[in-house]
Order: structure tokens, then sequence, then C-alpha cells
């Protein structure tokens, strides 16, 4: 397969894209494990759609 600078970048880019929402998946998925019990069971009103 021709390698050339561009096909390299690019393979990088998609990496990197990649890398990044795997990451911020992970964030969600940890931060709703501690989060997400405290979350739904709010008393103020707040979680309610609007009118």
């Amino acid at each position: 397969m021709y390698m050339d600078a561009v096909v390299i970048s690019g393979i990088a880019t998609v990496l990197l894209i990649v890398g990044f929402f795997v990451g911020v998946g992970i964030f969600v998925m940890k931060d709703q494990k501690e989060h997400g019990p405290q979350r739904a069971a709010r008393k103020d009103g707040q979680g309610k759609k609007p009118a």
C-alpha cells in the first residue's frame, strides 16, 4: 500500500478522534456511576420538564 504523508496524517487524525470519543464515553460512564442515583432523586423540582 502506498503510504504518503497525507495518508499517515489522516490515519493519525482518525485515531485521535476515536480516542477522544472513547475517553469522553469512559468519563461519562464513570461519572454516571458516581452521581446517577443522586441526580434522579432530586426533590427541589429541577429535574422536571419546563412548562
